[in-house]
């Protein structure tokens, strides 16, 4: 099984997100988060790195400039989805990822007290 780190950059990233008020509170998940078409049309015009920012995990192994490399997309490329903190968090706990589950949660706290 793959073994997953917390990505610091992202949750800072999800943070300010999250204090720009630049968060979707209705949607669902499996209708918004990106896919292949979407994750390779923002690799088209943004690094890496800014990539990265939308995922909450960092695959242990593959090399910062893959795919391979990110986890737990919270996000469309524009605004974080309540639905993909939740997807991130349920999924984390499934497969027994306790930092990146935890991280998705006071991600989740944050966003609940902030538009709440």
């Amino acid at each position: 099984m793959a073994r997953y780190a917390v990505n610091d950059r992202a949750v800072e990233r999800a943070r300010a997100l999250i204090a720009a008020r630049q968060y979707v509170l209705d949607s669902q998940w499996g209708d918004v988060q990106p896919g292949t078409e979407a994750e390779n049309a923002y690799l088209a015009s943004h690094s890496y790195e800014e990539y990265g920012d939308w995922f909450l995990g960092l695959t242990e192994g593959p090399a910062d400039d893959t795919k391979a490399r990110y986890a737990f997309v919270y996000g469309d490329f524009r605004r974080l989805h309540r639905s993909g903190l939740i997807a991130c968090h349920y999924r984390a706990a499934e497969w027994r990822h306790k930092e990146v589950e935890l991280a998705a949660h006071d991600l989740l706290q944050l966003l609940d007290g902030t538009s709440a």
